[in-house]
Order: structure tokens, then sequence, then C-alpha cells
């Protein structure tokens, strides 16, 4: 009697570890493709890469990717562009979807890639889901006397070193989108943008970690505006925004109960 009282015991405790272990989530799950790009129009970021939006050549290798990415047969796409402009936004998508060689004067990835994935899908659904708040990145520059600043100044040296060892000069436009989606590298853009900053302070403050908050709640609130859009448990969803922003949602989206998040360099061939 004592030996089977403990060989239960010890049942119910292998099976609350492994409870603990899995994610929790709801019985049926919305897919999702959480995907990041750099950014192929003008951009106020600080980060940009080299990309003539304008060159056939490589608006056909965007749509070749778009192909790929089509397979995961989305029924709605999310972009990076203000909830307000959902009307434009929607408005020139159901022009593309009905005529695909039609020029646009400033394109980016939205009609680049999303547009054509959308159209090869035959997706209906496409909300933006931005919102802006600006911080000071570079507060480290001007808060140059603290502790953190030596650690602030390694991180960039590494930086520079991965710059130099994978030069996206010569990658091609795939190679960029596959490394983009790569833990390590999305691992490495909140480091820069963000956390990063939270070695930066004057003694009894925290003026870094102030300025990644900023970040942080631009996300959340991007994050917010996803969960306003209504969903159907048979709904999937592709995520197309700059790789800073995917890597914060992955954080969220893999944590959430109502999300399944698919692995973006399965589509990315």
């Amino acid at each position: 009697m004592r030996i089977t009282l403990i060989i239960m015991v010890l049942l119910s405790i292998q099976l609350q570890s492994q409870e603990l272990q899995d994610p929790i989530k709801f019985e049926n799950t919305v897919k999702v493709l959480n995907m990041g790009t750099f950014h192929m129009g003008y951009t106020p970021d600080a980060t940009t890469t080299e990309f003539d939006e304008h060159d056939q050549r490589n608006i056909e290798k965007v749509h070749q990717i778009a192909q790929s990415i089509a397979e995961f047969k989305p029924t709605v796409i999310i972009v990076e562009t203000l909830p307000d402009k959902n009307e434009v936004l929607q408005s020139n998508y159901k022009d593309y979807q009905q005529n695909p060689e039609m020029n646009f004067k400033n394109p980016s990835e939205v009609e680049l890639l999303a547009f054509e994935v959308g159209r090869l899908a035959g997706t209906n659904r496409i909300y933006g889901i931005d919102f802006k708040e600006g911080y000071n990145y570079r507060i480290g520059e001007k808060i140059n006397d603290n502790y953190g600043y030596e650690t602030y100044r390694k991180y960039f040296s590494v930086l520079d070193s991965l710059q130099k060892q994978y030069p996206e000069e010569k990658m091609s436009v795939l190679q960029k989108l596959q490394m983009s989606n790569t833990p390590g590298y999305k691992d490495m853009l909140l480091n820069m943008n963000a956390d990063i900053l939270t070695h930066i302070s004057t003694e009894g403050n925290a003026e870094g970690a102030d300025e990644a908050a900023k970040l942080y709640h631009r996300n959340l609130v991007m994050y917010s505006n996803l969960n306003q859009i209504e969903l159907e448990e048979d709904d999937r969803v592709f995520i197309l925004m700059g790789t800073t922003h995917t890597a914060f949602f992955d954080m969220w989206l893999k944590r959430s109960p109502k999300y399944e998040v698919i692995n973006t360099n399965n589509y990315l061939k």
C-alpha cells in the first residue's frame, strides 16, 4: 500500500512537471506566420538596407518568395501601417488584386510582398496595426560616464564584427529574409534596440530603461491592435513587419493561448 502511494505521488509530480513545461493553449488556436522583413522602401528607421524597390529584378525575386509564403494560405494579412490608414490600405490592395501590374509610386514590403502573398492566396482581409512612439536609442552616447557604458560599447563592437562576418550587401533577398527570421537574429535586434539600454543609467536613475520602455510600449500597443481584430478559430494570419517588431511579437504570440506560431523559415525557400 505504501509503495503504491509513493508511485502515485511520483506519477503525479511527473505529470505536473510535464504540464508546466507545455504552453497553455485553447482547444482551437489561430495559426500565425509572424515574419520579419527589412524595409523595402523608404523608412525613417535608424537601420536601413540597400534595396531598389523599383528594380524589376528585385520585384521578381520578392514575388518568387511570395509564392512560397502563399502556401501558408493566409485568410488575414497584418502589416506595419497605421490603423487609421486601413481604408486606403484595403482600397489599394483590392486594386492590386484586380491589376497586379499596377505601379506604386513608393512601394514597400507591403505592396511588393504582402499584396502579392494575398493575391496568390486569395486573401480578402488586410489590416495595419502600427503605432508610433519615438525614443532615444542613442542615450548611451549621451550618458557615457556611468558603469554600463563599457557594456554598451562592447556590445556594439561585437555587432560590428558580426556585420563584417555576414555582410548584407552580398546576400540575396531570400538570404536576408532567412537570416532575419532566425531566433539569434531576432534576439540581437531586441538587444540592440531596447535591452542594451538597461545598462545605461546614472546612479539612482534608469534613463536607459525609461527609453527602452517606450519601444516596449509601442510594440505592446501594436499587439493590442492585433488583438482588436476579430479572428475566427479557422483563420490563418500572416504578419509582415520590420524584424524588431516581429521579435517582440514572438514573445507574446508564443505565450498566448489564442495563437499558434508557425515556423516562418518553413516557407522561406
